[in-house]
């Protein structure tokens, strides 16, 4: 009886499963780099504003308090973006005929808001609040990183549900006293935990239990 599989189908047979095999792995080894990436969880990435505003001039040399241009920050869900007038407010005296600055003239001349574009965002099915988070002591560093030393601003954390359990889960080191909130070159003292444990008794912050409920988060 004539010979079906040639001397060498055994070799190729084995290269084949095995080259199979590193594929697969390479796959999903590729595929958790990538979802590990700055590219999947958007980090470090800055997008194309109508004005490429610096808050690392504004509010870090120039000292402008987050609150100036984030207005709502303490009293609803969104911060808010500066509108055109509020931007106008030193801008009508300097820079006055900056080129960079025409969209902002421009907007003000039609009574037309600029069209930021945020670089912060949660999904739609997430609830979260702004003010909330700033009335118990959570700075803004906590999530937005050293914005203050941002040419250009760039989302600092990647907003994954394991971010917001973290913290949610033991809150004491992510707090300070709420004059402090806003304060980038704030600076904890030596016994954090004490003082986190201390101002979650004052200000009233659920358990963890609490926090981690599906329902905080997810309504």
């Amino acid at each position: 009886m004539a010979q079906i599989f040639s001397r060498t189908a055994d070799t190729w047979l084995r290269a084949t499963a095995l080259g199979a095999l590193v594929a697969a792995l390479a796959f999903f080894l590729g595929a958790f780099a990538f979802a590990r990436s700055q590219y999947w969880d958007v980090t470090a990435r800055t997008p194309l504003q109508p004005v490429p505003f610096s808050h690392e001039h504004h509010a870090g040399e120039l000292g402008i308090d987050c609150r100036y241009c984030h207005s709502t920050v303490e009293t609803s869900a969104n911060a808010g973006f500066p509108a055109t007038h509020v931007c106008m407010t030193c801008h009508s005296q300097l820079w006055t005929n900056a080129d960079m600055l025409a969209p902002v003239r421009q907007s003000l001349a039609e009574n037309r808001p600029l069209d930021w574009h945020r670089v912060a965002r949660v999904p739609d099915y997430v609830y979260f609040r702004h003010d909330i988070h700033i009335a118990k002591g959570i700075a803004c560093v906590e999530c937005h990183g050293r914005i203050d030393r941002m040419p250009l601003t760039y989302r600092a954390k990647a907003f994954e549900m394991k971010f917001c359990l973290d913290c949610h889960r033991d809150p004491a080191p992510h707090l300070r006293p709420r004059e402090a909130v806003y304060d980038f070159d704030w600076k904890p003292p030596a016994d954090h935990a004490a003082l986190g444990r201390r101002l979650m008794a004052q200000y009233r912050i659920k358990s963890p239990a609490e926090l981690t409920s599906c329902g905080t988060c997810h309504r």
